[in-house]
Order: structure tokens, then sequence, then C-alpha cells
């Protein structure tokens, strides 16, 4: 997956800032096998930020997609990199110092980049390409009212997260021909897989997300269990907030259910991939568990499992990865007694296959 071995430095940069700008995938990505483990991790990062970009409050509008185009300029090797880093660092404003750190050593995260071959590149910039321009319609137009609805939520999800999902699977692919071999089952599980990802960390941040202005969630589903997204206060009394979460959790469910039936598309030699997917998963499981239970939640930290639950994943993963039916005995154990789709959502939602927005060839 490399025309040449990247510098220690710029190794050993991605490694550590990895560690303190990421949740799952620090965790996740050492799993890998070396070489996919370092393209990964550095696809991570460039689409890291491209998200840093976009948060920063201060920065204008026209200004986050003048950087985010020359972000991607910059992955096809047409604007200095050196040059692009001053401009954004220097106008960057409000966020985390890591990710300030990140951004001004792009030039050591390019490295890595530029020695990846030229079908790493092109699938990353893919990825990249697309984030940026759909990730920016849906921050810089979102509200306390929500989303529109579910399509909305799933068009957003894309965005950011799904189309992750069908760069880790071209990723995949290219790092086994036995995983190519499968890349058109592979696929149309890859959106889903993202997704499910996604919207548990949007259920369990709600109300972080809605102190900094935002709401992901699909307001006409809330309406309909008469609760209005516009007006929600933490500490307060809201009946039709939690049936409605619910929905979402069970729309979420369903979305990691095609993702444990992607892992299993992973050949079984391949227990690095599947670790790295299967660990994922059962995080998402066990987090929306805690959701389900705490109806009456106002910060994610009440929703976050505990470092002896994300033991117990990684060590049920181990003993099992090879096995596909304890895989699928766990994941049915893990999510039982969360909530059953309701009809009506499995006729509008695409849970099975490629949604029609995905742009994969």
């Amino acid at each position: 997956m490399f025309d040449e071995r990247p510098s220690r430095e710029a190794i050993d940069f991605q490694k550590e800032i990895l560690d303190r700008v990421s949740r799952t995938f620090a965790l996740t990505i050492p799993e890998l096998p070396q070489e996919l483990g370092l393209v990964v991790g550095n696809a991570y990062l460039l689409c890291r930020i491209a998200d840093t970009i976009e948060d920063d409050p201060e920065l204008p509008a026209e200004r986050k997609s003048e950087f985010h185009r020359d972000l991607n300029r910059v992955l096809a090797n047409q604007e200095d990199v050196n040059a692009f880093t001053l401009r954004v660092s220097s106008a960057l404003r409000q966020t985390t110092a890591s990710e300030k750190e990140l951004v001004q050593r792009l030039p050591l995260v390019m490295q890595v980049t530029a020695s990846t071959q030229a079908p790493v590149r092109e699938t990353v910039a893919r990825c990249l390409g697309i984030m940026c321009e759909g990730m920016p319609f849906f921050q810089r137009t979102v509200s306390l009212q929500g989303l529109a609805n579910l399509d909305e939520l799933d068009r957003y999800c894309y965005y950011v997260a799904g189309v992750v999902g069908e760069m880790l699977t071209d990723l995949f692919c290219l790092h086994s021909d036995t995983i190519a071999a499968r890349r058109s089952q592979l696929m149309p599980l890859a959106v889903s897989f993202g997704q499910g990802l996604q919207m548990t960390n949007i259920l369990k941040d709600f109300w972080e997300d809605r102190a900094r202005g935002t709401c992901w969630l699909p307001r006409d589903m809330f309406a309909r269990t008469g609760c209005d997204l516009a007006t929600l206060q933490p500490n307060r009394s809201n009946p039709g907030f939690h049936p409605a979460m619910q929905q979402l959790i069970a729309v979420a469910v369903r979305h990691l259910s095609n993702a444990l039936n992607y892992s299993l598309l992973i050949p079984r030699k391949e227990t690095g991939i599947r670790r790295f997917c299967l660990w994922a998963i059962g995080f998402a499981v066990l987090s929306l568990r805690k959701l389900n239970q705490a109806p009456d939640f106002t910060t994610g930290t009440e929703v976050k499992i505990s470092r002896r639950a994300v033991r117990g994943v990684t060590r049920a993963v181990h003993f099992s990865v090879r096995n596909d039916w304890m895989l699928r005995w766990l994941f049915q154990l893990s999510s039982r007694g969360l909530p059953d789709l309701p009809e009506d959502l499995c006729a509008v939602t695409p849970l099975d296959g490629k949604p029609n927005w995905s742009q994969t060839d």
C-alpha cells in the first residue's frame, strides 16, 4: 500500500495525535495489519482536519469553503502544503489544542499520504472530496429545530460517515485480493456500517450538540410523539422525547445489524480487520443499551460505556473473532431488549443495500 516507507517522525506523530483526537478509532486502528493501519489512521486524520475547519464557529462560511477546497488541492498535490497549513492554523480560533496541533503539523500527515500508492490516495481523495462537499451544507443550515426528517438524517450520516464506510471498504480491498473479490457484497452494507456508528454518536451526544446550537434529530419523528425539538430543555418533563428516541435507537440497531453482516463478509483469516469492525459495533450496541435505559439523560457522560464494558467487548471478540455463529449470538444477546423497528420506518428507511445518494460506482 506504500511506494516508500514514511519517516519515523511522521509515523510517530500520527500515532500520538490519533490518541488525542479520536474516540473509537484510537482503540480499533491498532488492530489492523500494520500498513493498512497506517493508511486508515492517515485518512482519519485528514477527515478530522476537514471537521476541525468546519466546526470552528468563528470562521466565515466562505473561508471554510475555501479551506476545504484547498485541502483537497493539497491532497491532489496542486497546492503547497506549508502555505496552506500556515493560512488555516492562523485562521482557527475556537478549536482544541490537539486539533490545532494536528492542523499545524499537516505537512507530517501529508508525508504519510504522499508515501502511499496512487490507488490509496485516490480512494482517500474521493472520500474527503465528498465530505467537504456535503458536510458544510448540513453544518451551516442545522438549528435547534433539527433536520426535517429521517431522510435528511440519512443523507447527513452519509456525508460524515457512510462515505467513510465506502472508503474503508476500498482500502480493505486494496489490502486483500480475497476481500476485493467480495466488494460487490460489502459495498451495499458499507454505508449502513458508517451510519450505525454515526447515529449512535448523534443520539448520545444530543444534549452537548444542543448546547452548541445544533440538533441532528429528525423533527417530524418527534412531532409525531408530541415533542418539539426547538423547545426541549434538560431536566424538564418531555414526555414525547423518549418514544421518538427509541424509534431512532431501533433504526441504529438495524444499521449495526447490517454492520455485523458486513464484518462477517471479511475473511476469517483477517482477524485484525474483523476486530477493527466488531469492536466498534460492540461499543455502539452497548451505548444504545445505556441510552435506552436512561430516558432522562442530560449528558453524554451518563450513557458512556464503562472501561469494564470496553474490556468485555474486546475480550468477547478476541475469543470469537473467527466464529460467525458465536458473533451473531453475541450481537443478539447484547441487543436484546432494545426497541424493534416500527413497520412504517421499514418502508421509508434504506436499511438494506446502498442508499440512492451513495456515490459509489
